[in-house]
């Protein structure tokens, strides 16, 4: 059998993935390959043989001790012959001495420890479409709060800064970020994006349940009525599934967030809904 070459990805080979993903149902954003590449260019590996793409996976470098994988996938055809684990070592290789974080279904979860992971928690995806849909005069675009108040808002519950993805994430077309402002104060902020099929809020960080109800009925209120919002919810954080089921969401995925290494701690009680499972 042809050896697999693997080469990193150009934005242009992103965009590849970004559509692999959507055949996966995993129900991408529209603009999500422009982030993503920004966040770190070098970071999504492709697979081919014989100059065909056959798989790809993603190990992004955040910040200086922290990465985290996505987007594993090898083409339905591709697959058994021993491909992923080519590509999975050389995301491995790429994250060398950080500590790692993934978003992985659950069935691959007893792999991903044989990798050395250890569960973390779970992840939920609530979807619905009779939001709580209420503009509110202290949810303020994004881009005009100050750069540095939000990352180091983002760095509350993140565990690296992301400043490069941050930028391009708040900007792309079609996405709305609101930023919580209230005595001068950021509060809270949020984001949502048209996806493949309605739209998807990532990442809602708020420093208490009732700013965080205030920025997902701001940000419902950005996109048309009745369209179908789906937030992925950290499990632990009770307060966050209580606000998905109070809006009348209901959970139709799940994944476990896995770590390798030394994580660095984040506040748990003010995420209620992750940004990415691809990013973290």
């Amino acid at each position: 059998m042809t050896a697999l070459a693997i080469r990193q990805m150009d934005r242009a080979g992103l965009a590849l993935g970004i559509e692999w993903a959507a055949a996966e149902g995993w129900n991408p954003g529209l603009h999500d390959a422009d982030a993503f590449y920004a966040a770190d260019p070098g970071g999504f590996l492709l697979g081919t043989l014989d100059g065909e793409p056959v798989g790809m996976i993603s190990a992004v470098r955040h910040g200086r001790d922290f990465g985290f994988v996505g987007f594993y996938i090898v083409r339905p055809g591709f697959r058994g012959r021993g491909l992923g684990v080519a590509l999975w070592r050389a995301g491995m290789a790429r994250l060398e001495g950080r500590a790692v974080g993934l978003d992985g279904v659950v069935a691959q979860q007893a792999n991903y420890r044989r990798s050395g992971f250890a569960y973390l928690h779970a992840n939920a995806r609530y979807e619905g479409s009779d939001l709580d849909r209420r503009a509110d005069p202290a949810a303020v675009p994004l881009a005009t709060v100050d750069a540095g108040a939000l990352r180091a808002y983002d760095r509350r519950f993140f565990p690296a800064p992301r400043d490069a993805f941050l930028d391009a994430w708040i900007s792309r077309p079609g996405t709305v970020a609101l930023g919580l402002v209230e005595g001068g104060a950021l509060r809270g902020y949020g984001v949502i994006r048209p996806c493949r099929a309605g739209f998807k809020v990532g990442p809602l960080f708020a420093d208490d349940p009732a700013h965080a109800r205030r920025l997902l009925a701001a940000l419902a209120a950005a996109v048309p009525a009745g369209a179908t919002v789906q937030l992925d919810v950290p499990v632990p954080n009770g307060q966050a599934v209580e606000l998905a089921r109070a809006q009348g969401m209901a959970p139709v995925f799940e994944t476990a967030r896995m770590v390798r290494g030394a994580v660095p701690a984040v506040e748990m009680a003010g995420q209620f809904g992750v940004t990415s499972f691809e990013l973290g």
